[in-house]
């Protein structure tokens, strides 16, 4: 007779500090779990909490109320083993990263993460204690299961062989892995690795959403001890994806290695193209950001050019049309063809169009300056006039009606200060700041795709770029090719510094200082205040999966 244990994995997005809201949802999903025939229902890590919830740790009554959303959870675990990360406390005020086995109405099992990850976005040492102790559980007649919380995973010396060796072939990891580009490659890679090492089935929930400045895509998965992917959940779609693990006619014994998986979700998901999936993160981050601080429509700075087209387009695919205003604010030098994609631009996308002319407002600031400067000869004291001119705008408009401003600077730009103080990076939000400028022409290609249109025209992604702050201006005037200072930032930034590039195009790309806070879509240039974050800092070396599966201990923390 077949034997089956019928597994869901609750990929869900939960907001920081929302107690309440991500005890609904945890619910929620518990409830349908359960209707739709699961024996186990597995979280991601902290999501009772929401990931990360930093210095809100701190605070006495945020861990009670947390407890106490746990202990009211526990009752809808009647006739399931629901397994939900939580932040627990022990002696002496000590906290943990924790994992809650709930069972037939009551808490049976709780585990505490033993490997802490504290580099690159990772800080988390500074509020939790390292667990001790494997933990596995009886889930009769189906055998053991094994518990984990994302960086254990990653680890040789992490607890999971130690809860293979003790009988669980099905191993549970509740997980925030934070995305890059191509993330999920290499957790495919770790995750087959520690399947085939412990001979153990894994099944992996990973966190959904936006946080701050940190984007989760997803991406759940379950592993066959043979380390074979058998299902895999799509990326940037909160859901409740359900799996049988199924023994082979004619076998006995409880979970191992002659079960099968089946999917009641459907076929696995495929893997998005590079540009999709980069685009579905900035919608994602963007949609969360706008929506978990409470704002409901933004405002864009619509210059004509490619980095202005795209946060627009990204925009409205985040937040819907009618929650969008775009902005022109032509110059004595914005040229005909710039102010008319402006235009193209927000038409195709169907979005508000304002112009706002700052001709007056820069004559007004260069009568009153020369009284302090004279009529000296123009530089980057006018062109930055008038950025910060465009920049007071957006912001007035913001104070009036609430808007969030969203800046339009790329990581080329940004990463070589070719931007302008109080000026073009003025905003609450840099959609598209980890995206290097040759990817911004990829990205916008496919937004054209997405949209089933060309919102962002020809003449947008064919025009040399230029800030048009002074005439016959083009961005190579003081950087180099675009082509050449990405592949520089990539290898200062995310590769070895030890490079191999032309002195003088190394020293005009180190000329100016770095820039604000965005979301993350490619591997992260560093920690930002909490605004969305990500990977290596400046000069460290965010290593290639082959590097990671070859150190001796397995991958570390950044990685995770």
């Amino acid at each position: 007779m077949k034997k089956r244990l019928r597994v869901a994995l609750a990929q869900i997005n939960v907001t920081v500090g929302d107690i309440r809201g991500n005890e609904r949802k945890i619910l929620s999903s518990l409830r349908e779990a359960r209707k739709a025939g699961a024996g186990v229902v597995l979280f991601p890590e902290l999501a009772l909490t929401g990931y990360p919830p930093e210095d809100l740790l701190f605070k006495p009554a945020f861990i009670r109320d947390n407890l106490a959303a746990l202990r009211r959870i526990a009752p809808a675990s009647k006739g399931i083993c629901a397994v939900v990360g939580f932040a627990d406390s022990g002696p002496s005020g000590a906290l943990y990263n924790a994992a809650a086995v709930l069972r037939d109405g009551r808490l049976i099992h709780k585990y505490h993460k033993m490997m802490l990850p504290n580099y690159g976005v990772f800080d988390e040492q500074r509020y939790f204690k390292a667990g001790t102790t494997p933990l596995t559980v009886a889930l009769s007649p189906e055998g053991r299961i094994g518990v984990s919380i994302c960086e254990d995973i990653w680890r040789d010396d992490g607890p999971c062989r130690t809860e293979a060796a003790s009988g669980a072939r099905l191993l549970l990891n509740l997980s925030a892995s934070p995305y890059h580009a191509g993330k999920w490659r290499l957790r495919e890679r770790i995750l087959t690795r520690r399947a085939r090492q412990c001979g153990s089935w894994i099944c992996y929930a990973n966190l959904l959403g936006g946080q701050d400045e940190l984007v989760f895509d997803g991406g759940s998965r379950v592993v066959d001890p043979r380390g074979r992917v058998v299902f895999k959940a799509p990326q940037f779609k909160e859901g409740l994806f359900v799996v049988d693990l199924e023994s082979v006619p004619g076998t006995q014994g409880a979970i191992g290695t002659w079960y099968r998986c089946r999917s009641r979700s459907g076929p696995s998901a495929r893997p998005l193209r590079a540009d999709e999936e980069i685009f579905q993160a900035l919608v994602l981050g963007l949609r969360d950001y706008v929506k978990k601080n409470g704002f409901s429509r933004v405002v864009v700075g619509m210059s004509g050019g490619v980095d202005s087209a795209l946060t627009a387009a990204l925009a409205a695919a985040a937040l819907g049309r009618r929650a969008v205003t775009a902005v022109s604010m032509p110059s004595r030098y914005s040229s005909a063809g710039t102010q008319a994609d402006a235009r193209a631009v927000a038409k195709g996308l169907g979005i508000r169009f304002l112009e706002i002319p700052i001709e007056p407002v820069f004559q007004a600031f260069l009568s009153t300056l020369e009284r302090g400067i004279g009529r000296t000869k123009p530089d980057a004291t006018e062109e930055n006039l008038q950025a910060r001119i465009r920049g007071t705008l957006l912001m007035a408009l913001s104070n009036k009606f609430g808007w969030l401003v969203l800046s339009t600077g790329n990581k080329s730009e940004i990463s070589t200060g070719y931007c302008t103080l109080y000026g073009d990076m003025a905003g609450g939000f840099a959609v598209i700041k980890d995206v290097p400028k040759t990817q911004v022409y990829r990205v916008s290609r496919y937004a054209n795709r997405y949209f089933g249109k060309k919102v962002i025209p020809d003449s947008v992604l064919r025009r040399p770029p230029s800030a048009e702050l002074k005439p016959n201006q083009t961005d190579q005037d003081v950087l180099p090719p675009y082509d050449t200072l990405d592949a520089i930032l990539r290898a200062y930034v995310e590769d070895d510094p030890r490079f191999g590039f032309a002195a003088p195009a190394q020293r005009r790309a180190q000329t100016q200082p770095d820039g604000p806070g965005c979301p993350a879509a490619l591997r992260h240039a560093g920690r930002d205040p909490p605004r969305l974050r990500g990977g290596s800092p400046a000069g460290l070396r965010d290593p290639a999966p082959d590097e990671i599966l070859r150190r001796p201990g397995g991958p570390r923390a950044a990685d995770d």
